[in-house]
């Protein structure tokens, strides 16, 4: 039971645009309206039909969180792992020191997921990359009272998701039917937003209506200092959203592009080692996707 629930502080739509090839993402954090909110870099909710897609691309210095909406992407990278991640699968990938991957649409149609980066401290930058998966089958899922949930990363209800977050993150899946209401307890020195997938919900302050925010699908609310955040669904159709957390690293953060560092010399080293094919890009010399003529 929250004591002191968050209020939204920010609100904003998340509008679409182009990225990759021919891809089209909302980006909600990550933009010019706020390009960065500890520990979290971007999120996307992305739409791809083939032949659109995220062709071979670097990562250095942070985790990506792919966890797949409607249809399937295929992934391969230059460490020769490959895979195919469908509807309600969840891909938790460090890129640590360096990755060179492919992210394209592995079925006929529009394919829809969530892309999360999630920023690494400094001490863990450059290690060595690796994948944690979940077949959506695994991820533990829980129903009480017309809510679901399904705990991507941290616990709900005394279940607890087996996914290791380097920095301290939870990840929830949440779908309320028309009436329904919700709390959920937060760490108060984290940082945490709701972003809306699908309906509409209420998400505040039950003893202050002023303290109350109403949003809809694709727009994302940032929380404001508390142990725990309340939701309702007031509409007649079922609610949708994800609420994130994460404990903030109070590092510097220097971004150029598909790299995360701590300053502008570490990202021009990582500059240097990706077109150098040195410190940890070694096997992006002759390594090409099965996709890459896209």
């Amino acid at each position: 039971m929250s004591t002191d629930p968050r209020t939204v502080v920010r609100k904003f739509l998340a509008r679409p645009q182009h990225e990759g090839v021919g891809a089209v993402v909302r980006r909600s954090i990550g933009r010019f309206e706020l390009k960065y909110f500890d520990p979290f870099l971007v999120l996307d909710e992305f739409s791809v039909t083939a032949p659109a897609g995220f062709p071979d691309h670097p990562h250095r210095g942070f985790e990506t969180v792919t966890y797949m909406l409607q249809g399937a992407v295929t992934h391969e990278d230059f460490e020769g792992h490959k895979g195919t991640i469908g509807v309600g699968d969840l891909q938790w990938m460090t890129a640590g020191r360096g990755i060179v991957h492919s992210e394209m649409p592995a079925a006929h149609g529009t394919q829809k997921g969530l892309q999360l980066w999630i920023n690494l401290s400094s001490t863990h930058k450059m290690i060595e990359p690796m994948y944690q998966e979940m077949a959506s089958r695994n991820i533990a899922e829980a129903t009480e009272n017309g809510v679901t949930v399904r705990i991507i990363a941290g616990e709900r209800l005394g279940m607890k998701s087996p996914i290791y977050t380097r920095t301290p993150t939870m990840f929830l899946d949440f779908t309320m039917e028309p009436g329904a209401h919700v709390e959920q307890p937060i760490p108060e020195s984290w940082n945490a937003f709701v972003y809306v997938l699908e309906g509409e919900g209420v998400i505040g302050n039950s003893s202050s209506k002023s303290s109350s925010t109403t949003a809809s699908a694709h727009h994302i609310l940032l929380l404001g200092p508390g142990d725990g955040v309340e939701v309702w669904n007031k509409s007649s159709k079922s609610l949708r959203f994800i609420l994130v957390g994460g404990e903030p690293l109070g590092e510097p953060v220097v971004q150029w592009g598909p790299f995360v560092m701590n300053t502008q010399q570490e990202i021009d080293q990582t500059i240097q080692d990706c077109e150098n094919f040195e410190n940890g890009f070694e096997k992006a010399r002759y390594w090409r996707s099965q996709d890459h003529d896209f």
